[in-house]
């Protein structure tokens, strides 16, 4: 699981997001020097298990991510945890797109079934990576909120108390949309394979 803790500034870091989400580009500007080492490290998290000679490096995925976060409508952002999984997310599509163009035309025959494990972003896996984000697209249609607490606690890194905020539930209810939605993911990808 990736952790994503900051310690520093983080009043600072909820300000600039705000200011940022209300469409002031300076305060991004900002806001960058001081969330791009935990950035760093959540993208290193992530490249740790690519396959060797990979075409992105952590920074490479961190300026990407950056591109994506500042090209695109300012995201309403409450707090840091929320930038932070909004950034999770974002470096997680953009490896899902890289993994879709590697495996293009390779899709098929001799898939199997996936489990939530950090196994899971192996590059030699790049169709694997793919199931499961359209897994997770298939989720939401059916459960929005437990497709949320996926991505938020095993892409994003937050723990169970940090997703009930998050979410505006209890933890219990966190824990049991887990459990549910790993069971019908689990499900589901074994069902694609």
């Amino acid at each position: 699981m990736i952790a994503v803790v900051v310690k520093e500034r983080p009043n600072d870091v909820t300000g600039l997001l705000r200011a940022w989400s209300d469409g002031n580009q300076a305060a991004f500007e900002e806001l960058t020097p001081i969330v791009h080492e935990e950035l760093r490290r959540l993208a290193g998290r992530y490249m740790s298990g690519e396959r060797a000679g990979h075409t992105f490096r952590p920074t490479d995925l961190v300026s990407e991510a950056y591109l994506r976060l500042a090209g695109g409508a300012q995201p309403k952002l409450t707090d840091r945890v929320h930038f932070f999984a909004v950034a999770a997310t974002t470096m997680r599509r953009i490896l899902v797109d890289h993994a879709r163009e590697r495996s293009a035309g390779k899709r098929g025959g001799g898939e199997q079934a996936i489990t939530f494990d950090d196994g899971l972003f192996a590059g030699e896996r790049p169709h694997e990576l793919v199931a499961l984000h359209e897994a997770l697209q298939a989720l939401a249609a059916f459960d929005e909120r437990a497709a949320r607490a996926v991505e938020l606690h095993y892409f994003g890194g937050l723990s169970h108390d940090e997703l009930a905020a998050a979410l505006d539930v209890s933890v219990r209810t966190v824990a049991r949309d887990l459990r549910a939605a790993q069971a019908w993911l689990r499900k589901h990808l074994q069902g694609s394979a």
